[in-house]
């Protein structure tokens, strides 16, 4: 195949299915509910607000391994969305495609087709064979392009969709003289599409509430996938959506079930935390050899590993109280970790149960949080505060203003030997204060772990005092932290929060207040399981129903078109 020529057939694909058109005419026009006062029954009229969100780049290849199977494989290199309100997942709701990175998507999209259509991959892939290997052939390209374009798009093509789809491959097989190559130009053009690239909440009138609006079929089976198993639909909740099963209570409760005793679910968690907990930073997170020597390259990943495989185990393997996670002792080990926390293991990872009296408690006692919320070449209890409040609590820390004076700190020849003495000198300054305030009482609990994560009993030959206090709650050293933060009303409703801005794909907003209390009460009623509240959130009515942005159309009318290259920007 010519790949000039493969280049410029793809173009024109491309420039026909990435259009203005797509960007600017999402019809998501709704009602805006009135919120009455808040109870702890979710109100009649709730709902969340329309969104257009880009997919990520691990929902994209979550989404062709089970279209294609594990064995096509590509790497990648989209652009990190912007956190937002504590979530990537929230910030995917306002992030554009430069063209470099409709370019990225393009490279991405050409690997991907040229292994499906390859002579080691077409015959259990495509599910037809062609009247003549140099030619187009209608009906084969059909059949093919139908049915992937179903997984890819999350519903049916169109007529229109799949007969310029057909055109485009038949066009492209006969100038290329390979029908494989024509189906691979087609394909590398649904793989770029908008509708492939943008999950859009698309909404229709309730029928059973007049002047209401609910997510249309395949628009709610996309926001139950990406949520529960960060993935596009598969095709059983594709055809539950035709059949219009998830607009019926019962419908809506089988698929979610359905969801949920999915092996899928575990990957949805894992990116839930991954997400929650701000494990993307993983990627850049070193530290000084020098003074680390044990904090070796498999340390990062074996340190997010852990903690992933404790949330797992614990919530959905033993189905566990949420608030347990930050007391319990067992966890899984590593050899690259068992050295940095002074044990013994054998290869590969194995549960192991920390004993009583350690020190170690909890999921704020690992290595993940503890290295990750530190400085390259010591600890930081401030970081390590800053991080529990803000991603555990759902407080938001002020940021520290301008030119602050940190010479107490990290002067190494301080006379000052422990963190919380050059923090109590650098509290002096009252500009300071108030911020520290309410990061370092919790951070300092967490001294007896140096930057590393590793345990010490002193620094610079000083004892550590590890006592400190949350929210009024006192207590000793790293054990009572972790039981003080277990009890506080703050966690669960924080997890609640989060969960939900992650499932709906937008921050939390003031309209919100009326499912909030609703879910709260709920995950306590459920014994703080997270399954139950996964379950309790995809089957809110808030959910599953919409309100209309001002002007009455999608996010993604903020988005530009350039015509010259079918770049959004």
């Amino acid at each position: 195949m010519s790949s000039s020529v493969r280049f410029l057939l793809s173009q024109a694909l491309i420039a026909v299915l990435v259009s203005p058109c797509f960007l600017f005419g999402v019809s998501v026009a709704g009602a805006d509910p009135a919120q009455s006062d808040v109870k702890l029954t979710e109100a009649p009229d709730a709902a969340s607000p329309v969104r257009v969100r880009l997919v990520s780049q691990e929902q994209y290849l979550n989404t062709l391994a089970y279209v294609f199977g594990p064995d096509i494989r590509v790497a990648p290199h989209f652009a990190p969305f912007r956190r937002t309100d504590g979530l990537l997942q929230v910030g995917a709701s306002s992030a554009g495609v430069t063209t470099a990175q409709m370019q990225e998507f393009q490279r991405t999209a050409r690997a991907m087709a040229d292994q499906v259509v390859s002579p080691e991959h077409r015959n259990f892939l495509v599910p037809c064979t062609p009247k003549r290997d140099n030619a187009a052939d209608a009906r084969c390209a059909a059949q093919f392009l139908s049915s992937v374009g179903r997984l890819l798009y999350r519903r049916p093509l169109t007529r229109d969709e799949l007969g310029k789809l057909v055109d485009a491959a038949g066009g492209a097989a006969n100038r290329l003289k390979d029908f494989h190559g024509g189906l691979a130009v087609a394909l590398e053009g649904i793989l770029v599409s908008p509708d492939m690239l943008f999950v859009v909440d698309r909404s229709e009138p309730d029928p059973a509430s007049p002047g209401q609006r609910r997510l249309e079929s395949y628009s709610l089976a996309s926001r139950l996938s990406f949520f529960l198993w960060n993935s596009a639909p598969d095709d059983a909740l594709l055809s539950m959506a035709t059949r219009g099963d998830l607009h019926s209570p019962d419908g809506m409760t089988r698929a979610v079930d359905y969801l949920l005793s999915s092996p899928r679910l575990e990957t949805g968690v894992r990116a839930l935390f991954d997400d929650m907990l701000g494990f993307d930073e993983f990627a850049v997170l070193s530290k000084d050899p020098g003074i680390y020597p044990a904090f070796v390259g498999d340390t990062v990943q074996d340190a997010r590993e852990q903690t992933l495989r404790t949330i797992i185990d614990h919530l959905l393997v033993r189905k566990g109280d949420y608030r347990d996670l930050f007391t319990t002792r067992q966890v899984f080990m590593s050899p690259s970790l068992a050295t940095l926390y002074g044990v013994s293991t054998p290869p590969g990872w194995t549960p192991y149960e920390i004993p009583q009296g350690n020190p170690r408690v909890g999921l704020l006692t690992q290595i993940a949080f503890l290295a990750s919320h530190a400085h390259p070449g010591r600890s930081s209890p401030t970081l390590r505060g800053k991080a529990l409040r803000e991603l555990l609590l759902c407080q938001k820390v002020p940021r520290p203003p301008p030119n602050v004076d940190f010479s107490l700190i990290e002067d190494p020849k301080s006379t000052l030997h422990t963190a919380r003495e050059r923090l109590a000198a650098h509290r002096a300054n009252p500009v300071c204060a108030g911020c520290h305030k309410i990061t370092d009482p919790i951070g300092l609990a967490l001294e007896n772990f140096d930057g590393a994560g590793q345990y010490r009993a002193t620094e610079k030959g000083a004892p550590i005092d590890a006592s400190g206090n949350l929210d009024g709650k006192n207590f000793d050293d790293p054990a009572g932290l972790a039981q003080a933060l277990r009890d506080s009303p703050a966690l669960p409703a924080c997890m609640v929060r989060r969960a939900y801005a992650y499932g709906t794909g937008g921050a939390v907003k003031p309209d919100d207040k009326a499912v909030l209390p609703y879910l709260n009460s709920q995950f306590a009623a459920e014994q703080y399981r997270l399954p139950d509240l996964l379950r309790t959130i995809a089957l809110s009515r808030s959910f599953s129903h919409v309100a209309e942005t001002a002007g009455g159309v999608a996010p993604a009318s903020k988005l530009t078109a350039d015509a010259s290259n079918g770049a959004t920007k």
